[in-house]
């Protein structure tokens, strides 16, 4: 920045310091409309510098690491404010341990809860129609135990 009183990234985005980076994305977008020398009832010149500006100033602020630099450089002090992550970086790639196919064999999966509630209703309803069954049988004294 120069010794003269020019604006810093965050007055051009029209957002104080402590923005999160919604607000920064909602101000850029809007006034990325406003200035884009297209859509602008600005002169195409001062359209153009305005816009460029406003994507300096938004390519800044909206990275974390390059936002902390410029806070630095402008002396503005956040704690713990967008702050990358601390393994932003790197990159630790998952064991692949799904098959290839989209198709999955119905014996190479784990019941569903819904699964294993209709096995068990299953299973009750057979043991209470032989029990019923049974309980039948000995009231008609047709069950004959040898």
């Amino acid at each position: 920045m120069n010794s003269k009183q020019q604006q810093t990234y965050y007055e051009i985005l029209g957002v104080y310091p402590s923005a999160d980076p919604i607000e920064i994305r909602r101000a850029y977008r809007e006034l990325s409309k406003k200035y884009h020398p297209d859509t602008t009832i600005l002169a195409t010149a001062i359209a153009t510098v305005k816009f460029q500006a406003l994507n300096e100033a938004y390519a800044a602020i909206s990275h974390p690491e390059r936002r902390s630099a410029y806070d630095l450089e402008i002396g503005y002090s956040r704690f713990f404010v967008a702050q990358p992550p601390p393994n932003f970086h790197t990159f630790a790639p998952r064991p692949n341990n799904y098959r290839s196919s989209a198709y999955l064999d119905p014996n190479d999966r784990p019941l569903s809860g819904g699964e294993i509630f209709a096995v068990f209703m299953l299973a009750v309803t057979f043991i209470g129609c032989l029990v019923l069954a049974i309980a039948i049988g000995i009231i008609r004294g047709e069950l004959v135990i040898s």
